[in-house]
């Protein structure tokens, strides 16, 4: 290893017992550790281990708070549980998700997409949010199933959706047409034309007029609530499809 583990000991047993307030550079061998930690295989799994065996109960927020950001740096597959069990905590969620976003392993994605169908309010919006940033195109029927419920979540939802911009979040977006919460109509409608720029991007002029039509005939009907802004940036859409400058 690039350093003796006997040396963290001390570290460790100040991170057990630390709050807020505390001496955080007492923490600073363990940083440093991090950091030497990912040129060496061994002494990351060791790190690890000792690092998630802390976010069991005992230990303070800020101590978990702490963990969780080194997790985020060299977490893998093995964190994956105990930040997990972090998820439905309103204190821990936040963070717990911080670390699972950033561990680039299936498992973490899979943790956030479970989670997603047990916990309510906040923590829901937290964890759709936390699969559109790892890009998780897996979860677009889970996120979707929340774009007709409560205002809030319906809106997180659209905009994560709009962040996928998978063909399966794009056809989710177009089967909500019938919500009737004018901020979550409104979110659908933002994120159904991230979905026709995604697709013009791409070259994909026919369905991404398709969207753009819609979206323009919905405004032109007033069935959407920001008619004028929807139908503006729709024409625009439609006129960008025309070109073919647009796109390489």
């Amino acid at each position: 290893m690039a350093y003796d583990p006997a040396s963290l000991d001390k570290p460790f047993d100040v991170l057990r017992a630390f709050d807020w307030g505390g001496d955080a550079s007492a923490f600073q061998p363990i940083d440093a550790a991090v950091v030497a930690a990912h040129a060496d295989p061994a002494a990351r799994a060791d790190l690890e281990k000792r690092l998630a065996a802390l976010l069991g109960k005992g230990t303070s927020r800020a101590a978990k708070e702490y963990v969780c950001r080194k997790l985020s740096l060299i977490g893998t597959a093995a964190s994956v549980p105990s930040l997990a069990a972090l998820l439905p905590e309103k204190d821990h969620s936040h963070m717990a998700r911080f670390a699972l976003e950033r561990i680039n392993v299936p498992e973490a994605a899979e943790a956030l997409r479970k989670a997603l169908g047990t916990v309510h309010g906040d923590l829901t919006i937290g964890m759709i949010s936390s699969l559109a940033g790892r890009g998780d195109a897996a979860s677009v029927p889970a996120i979707a199933a929340f774009l007709s419920g409560e205002s809030k979540t319906a809106v997180a939802a659209a905009d994560a959706l709009g962040s996928l911009h998978t063909p399966e979040a794009c056809q989710a977006l177009a089967a909500a047409g019938g919500v009737t919460d004018k901020a979550a109509a409104a979110a659908i409608a933002d994120a159904r034309l991230a979905c026709a720029e995604s697709l013009l991007r791409q070259g994909k002029r026919a369905e991404a007029k398709a969207i753009y039509t819609s979206l323009a005939d919905a405004a032109a009907a007033g069935t959407t609530p920001t008619a004028k802004a929807t139908r503006l940036a729709a024409a625009r859409g439609i006129l960008a499809c025309l070109d073919t400058s647009t796109t390489s």
